[in-house]
């Protein structure tokens, strides 16, 4: 072991004079932890919000919409091939109809979002069939039950509004329609509900409303056009960038929108809390250096004559330096190494058994936790370096002192 190991491990474990100076030293191996564990909780917590929040987007959006500046696209069918063939990383496409409309039952009526699924392909796009209940997607494709009525599937919260189940009928009713002499007459469409999904988001939930592509297209007067195309990647991550290859290979007059840049503002907010949390928490960190120096400053003074006998003996200022530098370091390692375990502790404890519920205005019903290997090396890396800052100051000054003023009344 080297010299200056020694000497900082038996300054660490020798009984005090003074008995608040090993208090401290308890004090800043705790502030240290406590700091590094309140951080891996935090950032896990925020880091599973986001994820999850993120799944859930795309469980009913994809990762890629392209649609032409225009407007309709008649040959969506060709569009689809190309992109399958010749972009990389695509997984499926699948042809999609929007619009706004109005949905009734009789006794209650509601705006909504109408969206036409092509029954073949979308469920290898989209994640919606997780969330149905009563049927899937595939089930659009035909009318169900002797009506012989094509089928919609609506969110919870639209059903709920409009006070209908599994069965019911219900209109939809376009913004366009024919001129008349009375004025515009709205196209109208009747259809059974054939099943209700719940994604525990509400924008989603009150406000979408699914049937198939051929009765979206007729309910449009669209002459069997799309609106545009979804597609699934590979690598979600790598949407921004086929985004632009898409637009590339099918030239001006088309648009490829990826699931970032449509979500912007919402996971650039979630970023911003996330890295103003470590900024703040940091700081609890900080305040656990503070108590470092202390310790050493007054482990310098106790020690005073020590380093002057050392110094007597050949010890250099450097080695000196060093003994002091080790010590806060140790303090600071210990500190660090008890936050991280405790940090992932706490973590795997509300991953396990989810004891924190969320209220219901939240998409989530527990807390989310996802520990990321790389914000734990970069909290115990910031820990680290902080307590090394801290030992600076007051190791230069135990390797300022001379020994013949330390010993002069010796």
């Amino acid at each position: 072991m080297r010299f200056e190991w020694f000497v900082s491990l038996r300054y660490l474990r020798a009984k005090r004079k003074q008995n608040f100076i090993s208090l401290i030293s308890v004090i800043s191996v705790a502030g240290v932890a406590i700091g590094v564990m309140a951080l891996i909780i935090v950032l896990s917590v925020m880091t599973g919000f986001s994820d999850q929040l993120r799944d859930k987007i795309l469980g009913i959006n994809s990762h890629i919409v392209v649609q032409r500046v225009d407007g309709a696209m008649p040959d969506y069918q060709a569009v689809r091939r190309e992109i399958e063939t010749r972009i990389p990383g695509v997984v499926a496409t699948t042809p999609y109809v929007i619009a706004q409309t109005m949905i009734t039952n009789g006794a209650a009526g509601t705006g909504a979002i109408l969206r036409g699924l092509d029954p073949d392909s979308a469920d290898r796009v989209l994640a919606l069939d997780r969330h149905i209940k009563g049927c899937r997607i595939a089930d659009l494709k035909r009318p169900l039950g002797p009506s012989n009525l094509p089928g919609i599937i609506l969110g919870v919260e639209l059903a709920k509004q409009l006070r209908v189940f599994k069965g019911s009928r219900v209109r939809l009713m376009s913004t366009g329609g024919e001129l008349s002499p009375i004025g515009i007459l709205p196209r109208i469409k009747t259809c059974e509900v054939i099943g209700i999904f719940k994604t525990d988001m509400y924008e989603y939930d009150s406000g979408l409303a699914y049937v198939s592509m051929p009765t979206a297209q007729d309910f449009l007067e669209l002459n069997g056009a799309a609106q545009g195309v979804e597609i699934r990647l590979r690598d979600i991550f790598a949407a921004h960038a086929l985004a632009r290859q898409i637009e590339q290979l099918l030239g001006p007059g088309v648009v490829a929108r990826d699931w970032i840049s449509q979500n912007k503002s919402l996971f650039s907010a979630l970023e911003l809390e996330k890295k103003s949390m470590f900024i703040i928490i940091t700081l609890v960190v900080v305040v656990a250096a503070f108590n470092i120096v202390s310790t050493l400053i007054m482990v310098v003074i106790e020690k005073n004559k020590d380093i002057a006998i050392l110094k007597s003996m050949g010890a250099t200022a450097r080695q000196i330096m060093k003994i002091f530098i080790y010590e806060g370091l140790i303090i600071g390692l210990s500190g660090t190494a008890s936050g991280i375990a405790g940090g992932l502790f706490v973590c795997d404890l509300l991953r396990r058994y989810k004891f924190i519920k969320l209220p219901d205005v939240y998409p989530l019903s527990t807390l989310p936790v996802e520990v990321v290997p790389r914000d734990v090396l970069l909290i115990s890396s910031c820990a680290v370096l902080i307590t090394l800052l801290a030992t600076l100051y007051p190791s230069w000054q135990a390797a300022k002192i001379d020994p013949a003023t330390a010993l002069r009344y010796e």
